[in-house]
C-alpha cells in the first residue's frame, strides 16, 4: 500500500486528504492487517531553498508520528522532493544522498540503529534512465519510486541501474 504521496498531502494546490497524523493511523491499520507499505515523505521547493537543515526538520515532522511503527521488513520510505515530481528536475546525486543520509540518521536517533540500517529509503523525484545510474551509486539510496518513467521503455534501464549498483 502506498500512502502519503504529495497529491494526498495537498501539494500542487490540491485539497489535502491526509496529514501526518492521519497517515500514522493509516500506517498502523496497514501493518495490523498484515500488509506492507511505501510511506512517502518530502518537501516543497520553499523548504528546499532554505537548505538541508530545514529539509531534515520537515522530514522529522513527517516521520515523528511513525517512528514507533517503522518495521524494515514491511515499511519502505519514499523520499519525494515535491519540487522535482513530474518537472524533469531532479536533485543532484550528492543532494539526494545528503537528504537520504539525513533521513536515515533521524530514524537511527528516533527509532533505532537496527531500524535505520534495515529500512529501505527510495528516491521519488523524477528518476529516469539518465540519472538513475548516478543516483543508484549513492549508499543511502536503496531504490526508486518511479512515476511517469514507469510507463516508458526506459523503465528497464532504471531497474537495471539500481540492480547493478546494489548487487
Amino acid at each position: 500500500v502506498l500512502i502519503g504521496h504529495s497529491e494526498r498531502r495537498g501539494e500542487f494546490g490540491i485539497f489535502p486528504m491526509d496529514n501526518n497524523d492521519t497517515l500514522a493511523v493509516k500506517l498502523k491499520y496497514i501493518l495490523d492487517a498484515g500488509m506492507s507499505c511505501v510511506y512517502c515523505i518530502g518537501e516543497p521547493l520553499s523548504i528546499r531553498e532554505k537548505g538541508l537543515p530545514e529539509v531534515l526538520q520537515e522530514m522529522d515532522v513527517q516521520l515523528t508520528p511513525i517512528y514507533g511503527l517503522l518495521d524494515p521488513a514491511r515499511v519502505v520510505i519514499a523520499y519525494e522532493p515535491v519540487w522535482a515530481i513530474g518537472t524533469g528536475v531532479t536533485a543532484t546525486p550528492d543532494d539526494a544522498q545528503a537528504t537520504h543520509k539525513g533521513i536515515r540518521d533521524l530514524i537511527e536517533q528516533k527509532a533505532s540503529k537496527e531500524i535505520a540500517d534495515g529500512i529501505r529509503i527510495q528516491y521519488g523525484g523524477s528518476a529516469n534512465a539518465k540519472n538513475a545510474p548516478d543516483l543508484s551509486a549513492q549508499p543511502d539510496i536503496d531504490g526508486f519510486l518511479v512515476g511517469g518513467a514507469s510507463l516508458k521503455p526506459e523503465f528497464a534501464d532504471i531497474v537495471a541501474a539500481i540492480s547493478n549498483a546494489k548487487a
